[in-house]
This record gives C-alpha cells, sequence and structure tokens, in this order.
C-alpha cells in the first residue's frame, strides 16, 4: 500500500558535503532528530556501493518511521522495497517506472517548468520537485534557478504534494516558506552542519512559523 507523503522537511543525503561523514551516519543523525521523510542520492558511487548504504539505511528508515526514497536506482528501491523512487528528467520515463514498480510505490519527479509540472501530474507522479529555486552546487550538470515564480505557478495550479529544491539556505529559507509549499528540502545546510540535530530543528521552527 502506497504510504502517504509527510509534509515538512525533506532531507536528501550527500556524502560530498557530509564533513568526511558516510551516508549512514549522517542518516542517523537526521533520522535521530525526527526527520520523517528521507531521499538517499548519491550520484558517484558504484551501484553495489549504494546497495550496501540503502540496505543499512533502509533498516534504519523502517526502525523510526521514516519514509525512504532512493534516487534514481529502481533496482535498489525494488530489491529493498523502499516506500520511492525520485526521478530526474533524464530518466526513465515516470510511464515506463510506473510499470516497473507497480502501483504502491511513490514516484516523484524533479520539474524545472509548468510543462513538465503538468506532464509529471498528468502521468502518475505523486509529488513533484519543484526548482533549483536558487543555484546549487550539490551536482553537476544543473539547470539554471527557476526561482520562486515557478514555485508560485506550482502552488497555484499544480495538485499534487510539492517539494521545493535547490539552494535553499537559512539566508533564504523564510522567502521560500512564504508560498506554502508541502516540502521544504534542504541539503547542505544540513549534511555539512556540525550539529546536524539542531541544524534540523532550527530549519523545522522556520517552517512551522512561517
Amino acid at each position: 500500500m502506497k504510504k502517504q507523503i509527510p509534509k515538512g522537511l525533506y532531507l536528501i543525503t550527500a556524502e560530498n558535503f557530509s564533513n568526511s561523514k558516510d551516508n549512514v551516519i549522517v542518516v542517523k543523525e537526521m533520522l535521530d532528530a525526527g526527520i520523517k521523510i528521507l531521499q538517499y542520492r548519491d550520484k558517484y558511487k558504484s551501484k553495489l556501493e549504494k546497495f550496501k548504504q540503502c540496505e543499512i539505511i533502509r533498516k534504519l528508515t523502517l526502525d523510526y518511521e521514516c519514509l525512504f526514497i532512493i534516487n534514481d536506482d529502481i533496482d535498489i528501491a525494488l530489491t529493498l522495497k523502499s516506500d520511492g523512487i525520485h526521478l530526474g528528467q533524464n530518466d526513465l520515463p515516470i510511464t515506463k517506472a510506473r510499470e516497473i514498480v507497480g502501483h504502491n510505490i511513490i514516484i516523484g519527479i524533479s520539474t524545472h517548468s509548468p510543462e513538465q509540472a503538468k506532464f509529471a501530474v498528468e502521468h502518475g507522479a505523486d509529488y513533484i520537485g519543484v526548482g533549483p529555486i536558487y543555484k546549487t552546487f550539490t551536482k553537476e550538470n544543473v539547470v539554471d534557478p527557476v526561482g520562486l515564480e515557478y514555485l508560485r505557478f506550482c502552488m497555484k495550479n499544480i495538485k499534487v504534494p510539492k517539494m521545493a529544491i535547490g539552494g535553499i539556505k537559512f539566508s533564504n529559507l523564510s522567502k521560500v516558506c512564504k508560498y506554502k509549499p508541502d516540502n521544504i528540502c534542504m541539503v547542505t545546510e544540513i549534511t555539512s552542519a556540525q550539529d546536524i540535530k539542531f541544524a534540523i530543528k532550527k530549519a523545522q521552527e522556520v517552517i512551522k512559523n512561517d
């Protein structure tokens, strides 16, 4: 049965921006801070390395009752029975992905334009990523920032949950919150924090108060 997508802070792993800590250690700190939705993303490891980390993280997310999304790797997601997968515009088309994973797993799609957002929803996306709102350096070949105007469009016109993502920092978090997206993704502000639990609490307070 497909799970509900919890609102609030949506976190993504980024081992290259984690102060030399591996993804499993960072995820444990995130879960200890009460995170309820988490995506595993790693563009640099081998399939086997990713599988081994995800195997551990899947057990942790079950223990902590946290929704677990795996980026790109449908085979790993199916093997470990993750709650969802997240696909980019250059990944397997959503219709083909749905044929593979069935209807009991969440599919999220990164979108960068109104046309992409509408297409994703029409073809069965359970949520969309809206961004990058600001310039981001967490992965290579990132599209140009789409800005807050695109977020405004999605909030008014797209019915599935919206996840704001891309370059969101504590310095601009309040601006993003004003548009009331269902989820807000912060990557390096959390993964690179000296005190991850404190950083998460700080972000959650901003989101809640705005």
